[in-house]
């Protein structure tokens, strides 16, 4: 591991501080990019205009007229967190906007991961006609379901397709649905600047858009408008779990959704996830979102059916939403065993490519049949952070007739886009790739079993053009030496209640520290005793077993315990170089 010290310009840490930001927030703060404390105005009224991403205005329209014309919806969401809040904002908020026409016709439908597969299939579209539905609106996913939005279209449904994706490209041509409605801030032609934005983000942009629509109706005024910026939990939940990159508006976002969460305001389902996660709504950080509130989410999609986690997210039955938040963490449980076999075989099966003395492939594919397909994303995860590798986990097919599909789930490392390197395989090995899509960091694609050797063959040599000596160089980005006055717990605080996340790193600063003791907690965790800059601390370095130097540099977060009454800072230690 090299652990590098990021650049702080000077004159942006400067006018930060000048502006009355804590010496220390503004020197972190200019180290993400931040040049000039608007940026870290999070007021609602500083969101970029819902005018500004492109189609919101023709689909708040058409809504409007669905709703007085007195038309059904059906919602088609997809099977992970982003999807699920995104489903719960859609309904939440129509039904919201709706109150005053006296509509309610909102119903949703999500796919099964195995038997349905990804996004707007044809047989979604004939499910949602079934049902009597005049208007198919798609949260999360639809911008590359071509076929699917023909095929709702010939039944004579409507489609406005709330997506935050990259379209389908073909022959090196961008492919849309045809005759719909599509609010994506990554279609050809938006000019919407945050294209990080989630989906979740995206629907909430369309009600924005709606709201103003119906005021514009009179169907109420400005003074007794409903709340929609109640969905905010919603929003910052789903936006965090996403990971999509925190710029300045989705920052905005997750921090309006935090002040609420930390005041109480939020539904009785993200309420009951909390207790059900053991964390506490008042002190809750983006960290929550990601790692205790959304794995419980997408635990239902992974192993059952995300309509558990939809359920919880939209009822107003406080006793309803514990019981699903704890069979939501019961299934967690469950995935987390699995993952874990599933991480052993998949890193055994990873090292039987190369030498102990080699370092890894450029690409690392692993399949075995036993795996599970709910987790192959997280095993990919994980595999990419032990090697330091592109890396795409594969397990069968569970769907009935496509027994000889693999589907498969790849994680990414910086400088590797990979879904432009499946378009690449896909280019150079016609029909090997049935399907594919996703992000620079994130994809998935399904393909024949016997073209698995070729898959893997294909993706090491995209991996081996395109990557270099300091690509695969693992490097941790830290924030340079703690000054000893800022070690106070009341800091540690200041430092949790801002955003942090996807490309806005929490803070890990880093520092040469003498080890004057250390042991294993559970034999996993590595618990030290330090001297940092003189001073005495402890230190945790959670799934390390190797002792440290007695002199080490390392990298830490900071964290605040209690330990006798009194509250104490201690390090979280990421990384050591020595």
């Amino acid at each position: 591991m090299k652990i590098v010290t990021r650049d702080i310009p000077p004159r942006a840490a400067w006018t930060l501080e000048q502006s009355g930001l804590h010496p220390l927030l503004a020197r972190l703060f200019a180290a993400r990019g931040i040049q000039h404390p608007d940026e870290l105005d999070d007021a609602l009224a500083r969101l970029l205009p819902p005018a500004s991403m492109q189609g919101t205005l023709d689909a708040a329209r058409a809504l409007a007229n669905a709703m007085q014309a007195g038309q059904r919806v059906c919602v088609v969401a997809d099977y992970d967190c982003d999807g699920a809040t995104a489903c719960a904002v859609a309904v939440r908020g129509l039904r919201l906007l709706g109150a005053a026409l006296g509509w309610d016709r909102v119903e949703y439908l999500v796919p099964d991961r195995v038997n349905d597969g990804y996004g707007l299939t044809p047989a979604i579209a004939r499910r949602v006609k079934q049902r009597g539905a005049d208007w198919l609106l798609t949260v999360d996913n639809g911008i590359a379901s071509v076929e699917g939005v023909r095929v709702a279209r010939e039944l004579g449904l409507q489609v406005l397709v709330t997506d935050h994706h990259l379209p389908a490209v073909q022959d090196g041509a961008v492919t849309l649905p045809q005759d719909c409605l599509i609010v994506n801030p990554n279609q050809p032609g938006c000019g919407f600047e945050s294209k990080s934005i989630a989906g979740v983000g995206v629907m909430f942009y369309v009600l924005l858009a709606l709201r103003a629509e119906l005021r514009e109706r009179g169907v109420f005024a400005l003074q007794t408008q409903p709340r929609i910026d109640a969905l905010l939990p919603l929003v910052a939940l789903g936006t965090v779990a996403d990971v999509v990159k925190l710029d300045t508006n989705n920052r905005r976002l997750v921090a309006q959704g935090l002040k609420r969460v930390r005041a109480g305001a939020m539904p009785p389902g993200m309420a009951a996830l909390f207790t059900a996660a053991g964390r506490q709504p008042q002190k809750a950080s983006s960290f929550d979102f990601g790692f205790a509130l959304g794995p419980r989410l997408n635990a239902a999609g992974r192993l059952a059916d995300m309509t558990l986690g939809i359920e919880c997210l939209l009822t107003d039955d406080p006793g309803r939403a514990d019981e699903l938040a704890r069979a939501l963490d019961g299934i967690n449980r469950e995935r987390r065993a699995i993952e874990g076999d599933m991480r052993e075989q998949a890193l055994m099966l990873a090292e039987e490519l190369f030498d102990e003395s080699e370092e890894p492939p450029p690409a690392i594919t692993v399949f075995d049949p036993d795996f599970h397909e709910g987790v192959v994303g997280i095993v990919a995860s994980r595999l990419k952070d032990k090697l330091h590798r592109p890396t795409f986990v594969f397990a069968a097919s569970g769907a009935e007739g496509k027994e000889h599909e693999l589907k498969g789930s790849g994680r990414s490392i910086p400088g590797f886009h990979l879904r432009d390197a499946l378009d690449l395989v896909a280019k150079r090995h016609p029909g090997v790739l049935l399907r594919f899509g996703g992000h620079a960091m994130a994809a998935g694609c399904t393909i024949d079993e016997e073209h698995l050797d070729t898959f893997e063959q294909a993706l090491a040599q995209v991996a081996h053009e395109w990557l270099d000596d300091a690509t695969l160089q693992r490097r941790l980005e830290a924030d340079g030496a703690l000054e000893p006055q800022y070690r106070r717990p009341d800091l540690v605080d200041a430092l949790h209640g801002h955003v942090w996340g996807q490309g806005f790193a929490p803070p890990v600063f880093c520092e040469e520290v003498q080890i004057v003791s250390q042991r294993l907690v559970a034999e996993k965790h590595l618990a030290v005793k330090l001297k940092h800059q003189g001073d005495p601390v402890d230190g945790i370095w959670f799934g390390h077993t190797e002792p440290l130097p007695t002199r080490v540099k390392i990298a830490f977060r900071l964290d605040a315990d209690e330990w006798q009454g009194q509250r104490r800072v201690r390090f979280l230690i990421e990384a050591a170089e020595f």
